[in-house]
């Protein structure tokens, strides 16, 4: 069994999704809107918003979807973690998702890699950024 994460957005889906496809080198797999799920009660002013969006890439999935019914909370008390391939990969990634973002931790060598970090994102999703790991 492999745990996946689903991300909860408010309206920022599509946008979200499109950057970590460009980020993680994924392929977005799935993308349906809320006017692709007729008979869901999906409010018309969120018709355009995302249902269900899938995001494959080496090693993992992502999904999201918008908050359509107005009944999620921002994302608290979990992060997506990415174990990058290499400590520039890390830090590329870390850079780019960090812009407009907050950094929590900047990325920094830890008793565990050469580069780790932890941010939220311009979107709101919180990540912890890491290269390969390194125990001497």
């Amino acid at each position: 069994m492999t745990p996946t994460p689903y991300i909860i957005f408010q309206g920022q889906c599509r946008e979200a999704m499109t950057a970590y496809a460009a980020i993680f080198g994924g392929e977005i797999s799935m993308m349906m809107t809320g006017a692709d799920m007729p008979g869901m009660g999906v409010p018309a002013d969120k018709a355009d918003w995302i249902m269900h969006s899938e995001l494959k890439f080496d090693g993992g999935v992502l999904m999201a979807s918008d908050d359509m019914m107005g009944s999620n909370h921002a994302m608290a008390g979990c992060s997506v973690m990415m174990e990058m391939a290499s400590v520039d990969a890390a830090k590329e990634a870390y850079d780019q998702l960090s812009k407009d973002g907050n950094v929590i931790m900047p990325f920094s060598p830890t008793q565990w890699s050469e580069g780790f970090a932890m941010l939220t994102d311009r979107f709101g999703t919180y990540w912890m950024i890491s290269g390969p790991a390194s125990m001497d």
